[in-house]
């Protein structure tokens, strides 16, 4: 079959490799119908995520057609269609019995301490192969696939894999009340579902900062109140349009390759930092492989942290799930801490959330397909990462087609 394969930083290729297999009984085998490139598989192609194994297939989103069961998997029949969910848990252990699926004891081979185990991930997570492929062995099949129901598209059921879920538990985690005043820093995909969901948690007013216009545009789309910090000082500008308040509320949906300004108020404040925001690129992204303008690293991997400690009222909460390293060491912990900040943070526990947004779906509250802008077959699918990692105008979020090779 073919596969999206990670070969080395700045190296994927589309091959031909061997198709997965029950190993477990507890496994299951699916024939994707869709998968999706994410702005997490980007972090280890440009090698701010590092530990990839050569020949792990990409990939953590999925939706398809149950091929084969193990034996133990008794909640589900061949021929069921299901989407299959970023982070594997096994169901059983504590951790998962109260909710943190992401946290599974059981489900990363690397032992308990180790922590998530997710699809087309670093060794340290597992690792398990990707989804961007024709076909993906699942662990733990019982707990790690939801059927899709009647009426809801592979469209649809591809963004409620990962992305979706993971902006409602930023949301979540920020503990957003009626009425509260958030701000979203990042608007790719998992930003913008952080909007959705801050709006359906009952957020009085949420506003966007990012500096690309197209999804910027898609944020307002979605009720936002848009800052461009591009054009102009988004702290400064939080700070103005809440009467020197901040916001109760910041997610940071942004993670590890962060840029910094380039233009504007802002511009200044970076080039001050130049040499610490040097310093973190080094930190955290040892070895990269750029080819030309793909494959670059953020060139300030604090600076959306930074901006949401400083933008944020005291006694505010900030909600980390911008993926970063291990290896990254760099937070104002100081300011933070005068504010009397609350800091909450971590890796989606998919299982928990998929049921419910599959629901919100399948009844009309929400459609999600408002993010995807492209459809593209797997034969394409290079071609449609290197544009993706460009943010090039109007490439928000890309679905695969795994059936559709040429």
């Amino acid at each position: 079959m073919k596969a999206v394969v990670f070969h080395g930083i700045g190296d994927i290729r589309l091959d031909e490799v061997e198709e997965p297999s029950i190993e477990k009984p507890t496994d299951a085998v699916v024939r994707l119908t869709a998968s999706a490139i994410c702005g997490t598989d980007l972090h280890m192609i440009r090698g701010t995520m590092p530990g990839m194994k050569p020949g792990t297939i990409l990939g953590h989103e999925g939706v398809g057609y149950i091929e084969t069961l193990g034996d133990d998997v008794r909640n589900f029949s061949v021929g069921d269609r299901v989407v299959i969910c970023s982070t594997i848990a096994c169901g059983n252990c504590a951790y998962c019995r109260s909710g943190y699926y992401a946290q599974c004891n059981d489900a990363n081979p690397n032992g308990p301490s180790a922590g998530t185990a997710f699809f087309g991930g670093p060794a340290m997570t597992g690792p398990f192969h990707g989804m961007q492929a024709e076909k993906v062995r699942v662990p733990f099949a019982h707990v790690g696939m939801v059927k899709v129901p009647e009426g809801v598209t592979d469209e649809q059921a591809i963004l409620i894999s990962d992305i979706f879920p993971t902006g409602y538990f930023g949301a979540e985690l920020a503990e957003i009340k009626q009425g509260d005043t958030v701000a979203v820093f990042g608007c790719g995909p998992v930003g913008l579902f952080a909007i959705v969901s801050a709006k359906l948690l009952g957020a009085g007013r949420v506003f966007a900062i990012d500096c690309h216009e197209d999804r910027l545009e898609l944020a307002r789309a979605q009720g936002a109140e848009i800052i461009n910090f591009d054009q102009e000082d988004p702290v400064a500008t939080l700070k103005r349009l809440t009467n020197g308040i901040g916001v109760d509320r910041a997610i940071d949906a942004v993670g590890v390759d962060s840029i910094h300004a380039h233009h504007g108020p802002a511009e200044k404040a970076a080039k001050a930092e130049k040499a610490e925001f040097k310093r973190e690129v080094k930190e955290v992204a040892p070895k990269t492989n750029p080819d030309g303008d793909n494959w670059v690293p953020g060139d300030a991997p604090a600076q959306a942290l930074l901006w949401a400690v400083e933008g944020l009222a005291k006694a505010g909460t900030l909600s980390i799930i911008g993926v970063y390293p291990q290896q990254m060491k760099t937070f104002p912990i100081g300011m933070a801490m005068n504010k009397n900040l609350t800091l909450k943070m971590g890796n989606c526990n998919h299982r928990k959330y998929i049921p419910k947004l599959l629901e919100l779906v399948r009844t009309g509250v929400v459609d999600p397909t408002a993010i995807l802008s492209h459809v593209e077959p797997m034969g394409s699918a290079i071609d449609a990462y290197r544009n993706f990692d460009l943010r090039k105008p109007g490439w928000v979020k890309v679905e695969l087609e795994p059936s559709q090779i040429q």
